[in-house]
């Protein structure tokens, strides 16, 4: 049987990553994002296995006029993939800018909640799979990751929290929680200085997206008695950050 995943944020990195992976192992992949022209680059190169969704995720009408007009092939949909996700502004909270902090919770909570609702009853009556793209960031505070960290936290909570609520049910909830991947998170973050994404994975050997859609894909693929409640991934060149101190003088 031909399972389906539904992809959030497939546009790049690690959702791209994602929709390639799934349709080489046989899957069905609905791909969404708001760049209906690189989803449909991505439709091209991997054909009738691959049907893309263009819309913004904080836009919930669009949402549903969107999975209201699947096509019947992909309408059965046996595990979502919550990844789109964002992180903008890299200062700390007094200097932040607050309309980034709400572009953050309207893309990494809101829109995430809302499209994990509406799936929910075809995720229940397939006992099918939900997996949260989480981050280090939801473990571990860092200076200048105020909103995007808690945005963080908040999705592997809600994971866990699902966990309990769909007990009995079969359905399965993962929250993925990477560190440093290379795609395109930091040209976002910082505006579009690329040479500040640059510096920042210079010569540390990151995770890619491959590697994380490859991980993805095995949790989507373990016997349907296993769940991965919650799983974090750093490359060896990163670790956990000391403690900071401020001293008088």
């Amino acid at each position: 049987m031909t399972r389906t995943a539904l992809i959030t944020g497939a546009t790049a990195g690690i959702g791209a990553g994602a929709a390639r992976a799934f349709v080489a192992a046989g899957w069905r992949v609905i791909g969404t994002g708001r760049r209906a022209d690189r989803l449909q680059a991505l439709a091209d190169e991997l054909g009738a296995a691959f049907h893309p969704l263009a819309f913004d995720i904080t836009d919930e009408g669009a949402l549903d006029t969107a999975l209201a007009g699947l096509p019947e092939a992909f309408a059965d949909i046996d595990l979502l993939i919550n990844n789109a996700g964002l992180a903008l502004g890299t200062k700390p909270a007094q200097d932040s800018d607050l309309a980034q902090w709400r572009t953050m919770i309207a893309t990494n909570i809101d829109g995430l909640i809302t499209i994990t609702h509406r799936l929910l009853p075809r995720l229940i009556e397939r006992r099918g799979g939900i997996i949260n793209l989480s981050s280090v960031a939801a473990n571990y505070p860092y200076t200048g990751g105020n909103v995007y960290g808690g945005t963080k936290a908040f999705v592997k909570q809600f994971s866990l929290n699902l966990r309990a609520d769909l007990h009995g049910k079969g359905v399965r909830v993962t929250s993925i929680e990477p560190g440093m991947v290379e795609t395109e998170f930091t040209t976002v973050r910082t505006g579009g200085d690329q040479a500040a994404s640059d510096a920042l994975y210079a010569g540390s050997d990151p995770m890619t997206a491959d590697d994380i859609a490859a991980t993805l894909l095995w949790v989507a693929e373990l016997p349907p008695h296993l769940n991965i409640n919650r799983l974090e991934l750093m490359p060896v060149s990163q670790s956990f950050a000391g403690f900071q101190v401020a001293r008088a003088g």
